[in-house]
């Protein structure tokens, strides 16, 4: 939205170009060389500049009628250098966009103080340095829109320089380094002030007051900085706003229900990632047009209030990582039947899934995880044709063979969450559950849930991620698995698995065979704990987790096929054998466990081979010799290795022995005569050296 009125005033502004008529003025063209000659380009990128012709004429240059220059278009010119404050010298120049280049320096302070540029566009580059204020000779400059974002801008951000600008209509200076507080002067002197983007920076200190005075301004972005105190009333005179963004910062107070009635234009409210307490304020449902309401994680409390019925545009909600509670039956959700994303994960909602949920018929993700709801899912959910994804995962659900019975109507799943329900409940192994065709994450994890590995999962042959860790599966590891051709993370963990490790999964495919990534992304970011988040499907780190099972036999050499394995555990299994070096041809590993088992011989010096290596176990296992003193594995902490009694070595603070002692001979006469003066010389160093070493050594064993 704020991109959409932020373009709209480029627009509208560059709809004014007139045509050249004439030759170009001759100071303008001598500027235009100073600032060319400051450039470098790729070969592949032209500007057909040559003193010898008319500057009008140049690629992206714009003349007036006069042969003034009056814009200069050069974005996405793979441009680098220095920006020229010749350009400065152009006294006709209107519109300026160096954007999507690669420019470095500092913004000359002669097109900040411009007369006359009403656009200046210099965003996503790698400007640097602090903005200076406009110079005062300068009454009032004509700038209407200033896009400086995605730079490497510091220091304090200008605050004076807008006191005399008239037209100001919009500021994007997001994406940078600037510090300290905002400024309140942007609609000191213009009443056509809309567009404020300040996202993405380190602004601190409180939002001010004086904002309130910017009658016209409807896009207010202010997130990710560290922004802190309450809302000041007086924003809320801003009546126009449409799009107030200000997530992640450390804003804090109560969302006041008089004030936020005012605001009823608003489309998007975006205070998710603050401190904000008390409660969702029943006039919430005053806000008729609004589409966005984002309040997650913050500390909010108490029931959803029923006028949220009343918001009948909306498409987003996103409660996530609060303290509500009560049922959801508050809300009527026949009315919101714009809804697409409702997302009330880690929250103290209770009671049952209302029906009126499954009226949202445009509803594409569903989140009621975390909670303490109950109950079984209603076959209504069906209804929802556009449900992409779904997670309903750590309540108290039920009956899980009538729940996939249900979900399979839903074609277009690609991601189901249900884990941590149905406890003590059986994998369900019938046949007749089909579908799911579409699914490319599943899990059904922290369940208890008894039984094996069912053969119906062999048939989602899209399916890349499964997280089957934590339950009571028994039997073996079944073959088909390798059937999976998009499988790609694989948790099976914490269960009662038996047998051997198959071979059938040094043949998955997305783990031998290097394939490019279909970035598909999820409609909810998915976590991993409270902090890992995810939105591509494709950054999740290439698993294969057989830890805390009851597996037996050697560890496939065949292993080594597995060439994009990234984390790989093999722990708490009863696995015998030695470790096979051609684990050291797994390069791309992050993560390797095999601590708990049984496991013999020496570690292999292929693993230090593992540069990726960031987490490594073999304690408790029978393995023995010297561990390596050098390489990757010299960095891992004694833990790594303890419960091994026949390791030897500086991380375990136990010497290794030296080598086997030559055959003992009897010496001749000439050899003893020889032997007494030797040994008369070496008892002296013998015992400095002796001392020596008990030194040194007290050092790294005392």
């Amino acid at each position: 939205m704020a991109m959409a009125f932020f373009g709209l005033s480029l627009v509208l502004l560059l709809s004014m170009v007139s045509p050249a008529t004439s030759s170009c003025n001759k100071n303008d063209k001598s500027s235009l060389l100073q600032f060319i000659a400051g450039l470098s380009f790729e070969d592949s990128v032209t500007i057909p500049w040559q003193d010898g012709t008319d500057c009008c004429e140049w690629e992206g240059i714009t003349c007036g009628r006069s042969g003034v220059v009056i814009e200069i278009f050069l974005a996405s010119r793979s441009l680098e250098g220095s920006i020229s404050p010749s350009l400065g010298n152009l006294k006709g120049l209107q519109r300026l966009n160096l954007s999507y280049n690669s420019l470095s320096g500092t913004l000359p302070s002669e097109l900040m103080s411009s007369g006359t540029i009403k656009v200046l566009d210099v965003s996503f580059n790698r400007l640097s340095g602090v903005l200076q204020e406009s110079l005062p000779s300068i009454p009032g400059g004509q700038l209407q829109a200033l896009n400086i974002s995605s730079n490497l801008f510091t220091g304090e951000f200008p605050s004076t320089m807008w006191e005399n600008t008239r037209n100001l209509a919009a500021i994007n200076a997001s994406n940078n380094s600037f510090q300290g507080w905002i400024p309140s002067s942007f609609c000191m002197r213009s009443t056509s002030f809309v567009v404020l983007d300040l996202s993405y920076n380190q602004f601190s200190g409180s939002i001010p007051a004086g904002l309130g005075k910017c009658s016209a301004l409807r896009v207010l972005k202010a997130g990710h900085n560290n922004l802190s105190g309450p809302l000041p009333d007086e924003l809320y005179d801003a009546t126009s706003l449409e799009y107030l963004s200000l997530p992640n910062n450390g804003l804090q107070g109560l969302l006041d229900g008089a004030h936020i009635m005012k605001l009823r234009n608003l489309t998007n409210l975006d205070l998710g990632g603050n401190r904000l307490n008390g409660k969702i304020p029943h006039s919430i449902g005053q806000l008729k047009r609004l589409e966005e309401l984002h309040l997650g994680n913050n500390n909010m409390t108490g029931e959803l209030p029923s006028s949220l019925s009343n918001c009948t545009d909306i498409t987003m909600i996103d409660l996530k990582g609060n303290n509500f509670s009560g049922e959801l039956h508050k809300v009527n959700f026949f009315n919101l039947l714009n809804l697409e994303v409702l997302d009330l994960l880690y929250n103290n909602f209770t009671g049952t899934i209302p029906q009126s949920i499954y009226s949202c018929s445009n509803m594409i993700a569903l989140r009621l995880s975390g909670n303490n709801l109950h109950g079984q899912l209603s076959p209504r959910i069906g209804n929802l044709k556009s449900l992409v994804f779904l997670s309903l995962g750590d309540n108290k659900f039920t009956n899980i063979t009538n729940t996939l019975q249900i979900l399979k109507n839903c074609k277009n799943l690609t991601s189901l969450l249900i884990g941590a329900n149905f406890k003590g409940e059986a994998m369900p192994e019938d046949e007749t559950i089909d579908g799911f065709q579409n699914l490319r994450a599943l899990s059904i994890s922290e369940c208890s849930l008894s039984g094996k590995i069912p053969l119906w999962l062999s048939k989602l042959k899209n399916l890349e991620m499964l997280f089957l860790q934590r339950n009571q599966l028994s039997g073996s590891i079944p073959a088909w698995i390798k059937n999976l051709t998009s499988l790609f993370h694989l948790d099976l963990s914490y269960n009662n698995l038996e047998g051997e490790i198959p071979v059938a999964l040094m043949e998955m495919p997305m783990l031998t065979t290097e394939v490019a990534a279909i970035h598909s992304v999820f409609e909810l970011p998915v976590y991993l704990g409270h902090s890992l988040q995810y939105r591509i499907i494709s950054t999740f780190p290439k698993t294969l987790d057989l830890g805390h099972n009851n597996l037996t036999g050697a560890i496939p050499q065949d292993f080594v096929h597995l060439k994009l394995l990234a984390k790989l555990n093999l722990s708490f299994n009863a696995l015998t054998g030695e470790i096979p070096q051609q684990l050291g041809n797994l390069t791309n590993l992050q993560v390797l466990d095999l601590s708990s088992n049984h496991l013999a011989g020496a570690i292999p010096l292929a693993l230090n081979n593992l540069h990726f290596l960031s987490k490594f176990n073999v304690s408790h296992n029978d393995l023995e010799g010297p561990i390596p003193s050098v390489g990757q594995l010299s960095t891992f902490p004694s833990s790594s290795f303890d419960g091994n009694p026949k390791l030897c070595g500086i991380m375990v603070a136990k010497l290794c022995d030296s080598a086997e002692a030559p055959p003992v001979s009897v010496p001749s006469t000439e050899q003893t005569i020889k032997s007494g003066a030797f040994v008369i010389a070496f008892g002296a160093f013998f015992v400095v050296g002796v001392l020596y070493d008990q030194i040194v050594l007290s050092r790294y064993f005392g």
